[in-house]
């Protein structure tokens, strides 16, 4: 039992999938990550990086500006580009389904 009510904003559950991936890039850098796909985010995936606990929203725009991938998920501009080029393989279109 709650003290307090809560006041949600959503509650909902759904079905995703979540891909697992390792992979040490040209740079060294080994990524552990967690992407999951979900119709909650219009086509745009949760990316997780397992080691240091960090997740982002992310689609191809995403993945493509200048300094998000450095600024998100803390990396030097060469590890932030062999992510971008492993993402940029696996982030589709996003789709805006409630138009």
């Amino acid at each position: 039992m709650l003290d307090k009510e809560i006041d949600f904003l959503y509650d909902a559950t759904e079905e995703t999938s979540t891909r697992f991936v390792c992979f040490v890039s040209e740079s060294m850098k080994r990524f552990d990550l967690a992407i999951t796909s979900s119709n909650r985010f219009y086509g745009k995936k949760l990316v997780t990086d397992i080691q240091y606990g960090i997740t982002a929203i992310l689609g191809p725009d995403d993945v493509e500006e200048e300094g998000c991938l450095e600024r998100l998920f803390r990396l030097s501009e060469e590890e932030a580009a062999d992510l971008r080029s492993f993402l940029g393989q696996i982030i589709g279109t996003v789709n805006f389904t409630d138009i």
